[in-house]
């Protein structure tokens, strides 16, 4: 892709603080977008502004969890930097736990935050993309939304409910010409993937796969960069993709053996 293949556009990125959402604001940037770059971490947002050292990069404070503070900041980021072109949707949590050990609260969590976050996001940007005629949606999924994980039973199941809702909003969409679509990566290195190292070997299970978890290995062999995910998001959020829209993009170096 060419530098200048979003030059002009402005897009919002959710989770955008840590991990991949920093990385799919910097690839964004690169590529000639300016981004308004969200997460319910401000201090996250505003040292990821400081190290970009660029004006293309607005840090905004948002939990994606209270519809009321997402319509409000996503009117705030149009009357500033102008009508919202593309949204990225990264923001996620994750709680790991056997089901029968899993708590009410953690299951509410991280479904506000995977799911509905998502369709706080997407409803206030349908309409407004709508009637302009344009808009890239991408979704940051999971591959666990499409394979069962033993102790990943909400998370699993909030990825694949914010994919479906993303596919329905892509046929709603479609004849606007706004598309949406969804990058599923695998194992990432990022801090919530470190977050599950508990031993030194950790690596080398994820690389090999568990079998007493169940667990596939990655047949590429190399644990996934954030870049990688965030090179899949802007070339489905470019006009590259113009004729993609409702598509699940897997980048989990062959872990799902998916079709």
């Amino acid at each position: 892709m060419h530098p200048s293949d979003l030059a002009g556009r402005v897009a919002v990125v959710t989770g955008a603080a840590q991990g991949i959402g920093a990385a799919v604001v910097r690839a964004l940037v690169d590529h000639g977008a300016t981004v308004a770059a969200t997460d319910r971490n401000p201090t996250g947002v505003e040292n990821l502004m400081a190290d970009d050292g660029t004006d293309a990069v607005i840090a905004y404070p948002l939990d994606v969890t209270d519809a009321s503070a997402v319509d409000t900041t996503l009117a705030a980021i149009e009357r500033r930097l102008g009508p919202i072109d593309i949204l990225v949707n990264v923001a996620g949590v994750l709680h790991v736990s056997p089901v029968a050990e899993l708590t009410d609260r953690d299951w509410a969590d991280t479904f506000a935050v995977n799911t509905t976050g998502v369709f706080h996001t997407g409803r206030a940007v349908a309409g407004p993309m709508a009637a302009r005629g344009r808009g890239s949606i991408v979704t940051v999924g999971s591959n666990a939304a499409g394979i069962p994980r033993t102790g990943m039973a909400a998370y699993a199941a909030s990825k694949a409910a914010a994919t479906m809702f993303t596919m329905c909003l892509g046929l709603e969409l479609a004849r606007s010409g706004v598309r949406c679509n969804v990058v599923s990566p695998g194992s990432t290195d990022t801090p919530m993937q470190r977050a599950l190292w508990t031993d030194p070997e950790a690596p080398k299970r994820v690389l090999d796969g568990d079998p007493a978890t169940w667990r596939t290995g990655i047949p590429l062999g190399r644990i996934a960069d954030p870049a990688d995910i965030a090179e899949a998001v802007v070339f489905l959020a470019s006009d590259r993709a113009r004729q993609i829209t409702m598509h699940n993009m897997y980048v989990d170096g062959g872990a799902t053996l998916h079709v």
